[in-house]
C-alpha cells in the first residue's frame, strides 16, 4: 500500500477515507492476482502446443473449417483478448458482453484442436469471467466442468487447484459461503500437490480474492 495512503489512514483511522483506501487497495490486489492467474495460464498454453497428451484434435465433433494452425492462433489470441478485459477498469457493458463472447469463441477453437488441459482452461476462464459479472449459475457450471475435465483426464498440479479456486469463487458469488470454504480447503490442499512453487504462490494469491472467505494460510 502507497505510503500517503497509510498515513492517511493512521490520521484518521475511523473516517471514511480508510474505507475508500482499504477498497482501493483490495481492487489492486484483485487486479495483480489476476495478471498473475493470467500470465500462468498463457505461457502453460503455449508449453502445451510443444507436448502431447493423447487428447487431441477435434473434439467438438464435424469437419474442420480452419486449419489447426489457425485454431490454436484464434483460441489464443482470444483467451489473451479476456484477459485484457478482466484487467480493464471500469469496463462497459459492451465490454462485458465482448469479455463472455471472447472466453466462449476461445474455448470453442480450444475444444477443435487442443488437450485437455486447454479445454479444463478454458472452462475455467468462462467461470472468471461469470464470476467477475455477478452470475452465479453460469460461473459454478463452467468451474464444475473444468473440475470434471481434471479428473476425468488425471490433470493435477495448478490446474486442479484452480479449478477448485473457480467453484469457491462461484459460491462466494452465490452467497453461500460454507460451500465457498469448503471448496477453499480443497484448493489448497491442491496446491500441496504444485511442483513450481511460483505457480502456488500464484493461486494462493488468487484465493486472497476470494469475497467472504477468511484467510488462513
Amino acid at each position: 500500500m502507497p505510503i500517503e495512503e497509510i498515513r492517511l489512514a493512521l490520521t484518521n483511522p475511523s473516517g471514511e477515507a480508510v474505507s475508500q483506501i482499504l477498497g482501493g487497495h483490495r481492487r489492486r490486489l484483485q487486479a495483480r492476482a489476476t495478471r498473475l492467474a493470467g500470465d500462468l495460464h498463457r505461457l502453460q498454453h503455449l508449453l502445451n502446443e510443444g507436448t502431447d497428451t493423447g487428447m487431441t484434435g477435434n473434439a467438438s465433433g464435424g469437419s474442420p473449417m480452419l486449419d489447426p494452425e489457425a485454431e490454436r492462433r484464434l483460441g489464443a489470441e482470444l483467451f489473451n483478448e479476456v484477459w485484457r478485459l478482466l484487467e480493464t477498469e471500469d469496463r462497459s457493458t459492451e465490454q462485458d458482453d465482448q469479455m463472455v463472447h471472447a472466453a466462449h469463441a476461445s474455448a470453442y477453437h480450444w475444444r477443435r484442436v487442443g488437450k485437455a488441459e486447454n479445454f479444463a482452461r478454458a472452462e475455467w476462464q468462462c467461470s472468471r469471467v461469470y464470476s467477475v459479472l455477478g452470475r452465479a449459475e453460469p460461473a459454478l457450471h463452467h468451474a464444475y466442468r473444468s473440475l470434471e475435465l481434471c479428473e476425468r483426464n488425471g490433470i493435477g498440479d495448478f490446474d486442479l487447484a484452480f479449478a477448485y479456486e473457480a467453484l469457491a469463487r462461484a459460491h462466494a458469488v452465490t452467497g453461500h459461503a460454507g460451500q465457498a470454504r469448503h471448496m477453499t480447503e480443497l484448493a489448497l490442499a491442491a496446491c500441496e500437490h504444485i511442483a513450481d512453487s511460483e505457480d502456488k504462490q500464484i493461486v494462493l494469491a488468487d484465493l486472497e480474492t476470494i469475497p467472504g472467505v477468511p484467510h488462513f494460510w
